[in-house]
């Protein structure tokens, strides 16, 4: 869970700022834009097999 102290002299703005990029950072939008419609199991499958040969050929 994320939680964000309030600094000194920190405004609203900038603490709601420093939230949202500690969201980004742990992928919570990203999880949160997948989940936010049904995928079948067959294209989660086709993804995540893109994702591996991308990967792949990557470290080549």
């Amino acid at each position: 869970m994320i939680k964000v102290k309030a600094r000194v002299g920190e405004s609203v703005q900038q603490m709601v700022k420093r939230f949202k990029k500690m969201c980004e950072k742990e992928g919570l939008i990203r999880d949160m834009k997948r989940n936010s419609y049904y995928e079948k199991p067959s294209e989660k499958n086709r993804r995540n097999r893109r994702k591996a040969a991308r990967m792949n050929s990557q470290q080549r």
